[in-house]
Formats: C-alpha cells, sequence, structure tokens
C-alpha cells in the first residue's frame, strides 16, 4: 500500500487516499496491465430501457428526409382527397380542422420524444468523454511509469559506465606508474 502512495503522490501529486473513484481505478489497471478501453456505445446502450430505445427509433425516423417527404405526400393527399371529395361530403372539408387537430396531437407527442432522445444523447456523449479521459488518464500513467523506466534504466548505466571509467583510470595510472613507462 505504501508503495502504491508512492505511485499516487508521484503521479497526481496527491496521496492515494484523496483519490477519486476514477484515479484509483486507473491505478488498479496499470498494475494489473488489464485494458481499460472498452465500447462505450455497447456500453451504454446495454443500460438502455425499451421505452428509451423506442424514443431513440421515434427521433430517428421523425428527424430524417424519408419521414419528411413521406409527410408531406401524405398532406398532398389529404388535401387533394379532401378537396376532390368536398362536393360529395367530405370527412375534413377545408380549411381542414380535424387535421389541425391530428397535426398538432403529432407535435404535441414529437416533441417530448425528441426531447428525451437529445437528453439521452447528451447522456450518451458524457459518458463517452468520462471514458476517453480514464483511457487518457491511463496512457499518461502509462508513459509516466514507462519513462521512470528508461530513466532508471540509463541512470544504472550511466553509473556502470562511471565505474567502467573509474577501473580504466586506474589501471591507467597503474601503466602509467610502472617502471619504463614515461
Amino acid at each position: 500500500m505504501a508503495h502504491f502512495n508512492d505511485i499516487s503522490k508521484q503521479l497526481f501529486g496527491k496521496p492515494l487516499s484523496e483519490l477519486g473513484e476514477i484515479e484509483r481505478r486507473i491505478l488498479s489497471h496499470a498494475r494489473e496491465r488489464r485494458t481499460l478501453s472498452t465500447d462505450s456505445h455497447a456500453a451504454f446502450n446495454a443500460g438502455l430501457t425499451f421505452g428509451d430505445k423506442l424514443a431513440d427509433n421515434i427521433a430517428r425516423v421523425g428527424g430524417s428526409w424519408s419521414f419528411i417527404v413521406t409527410f408531406c405526400g401524405f398532406l398532398v393527399c389529404w388535401v387533394i382527397l379532401n378537396s376532390v371529395l368536398f362536393a360529395t361530403g367530405a370527412f375534413d372539408p377545408y380549411p381542414y380542422i380535424f387535421l389541425n387537430l391530428v397535426l398538432s396531437m403529432l407535435a404535441a407527442l414529437q416533441a417530448p420524444i425528441i426531447m428525451m432522445s437529445q437528453n439521452r444523447q447528451a447522456e450518451r456523449d458524457r459518458f463517452a468523454a468520462s471514458k476517453d479521459y480514464e483511457v487518457n488518464l491511463k496512457s499518461e500513467v502509462e508513459l509516466i511509469a514507462l519513462h521512470h523506466k528508461v530513466d532508471d534504466v540509463l541512470l544504472r548505466e550511466i553509473s556502470e559506465l562511471r565505474a567502467d571509467l573509474a577501473t580504466l583510470n586506474r589501471q591507467l595510472e597503474q601503466y602509467r606508474s610502472a617502471p619504463g613507462h614515461d
């Protein structure tokens, strides 16, 4: 535990007890050399209810060009049928009051469903941003750990080179002080 406290202070600038849940999870994943990245889309969708999925599908269809074109075709057919049938007793004569009622009810239902879907999209974006943060933080921790390992190797090599250089200097001094090498 003391080792983790040292690592925590070194990487995050605070003791292990002051780290948040994300930082602790990052250290745990780094220690166990486990991957952290996941498919955030699949992870988020796993928690959706049937109503959430239905609202998303309705919003997806309602916000498409095919819906707009189809609905415009429906409106044109409605107007033509009721204008042509006007002489023979149209079920919704001009000014198309029943059509206005249907459109108002459709808008009253469709608007909150689209807003629910937009709120869920915002949640999905926050979830993905959180996952990105975790992966970036783990990458940073791994890079810092790698830098420390490289620094340790370099310091050890420098120490060994200094020892070798000291040995060579001693041997050179012995060679120079030997008789006949002036």
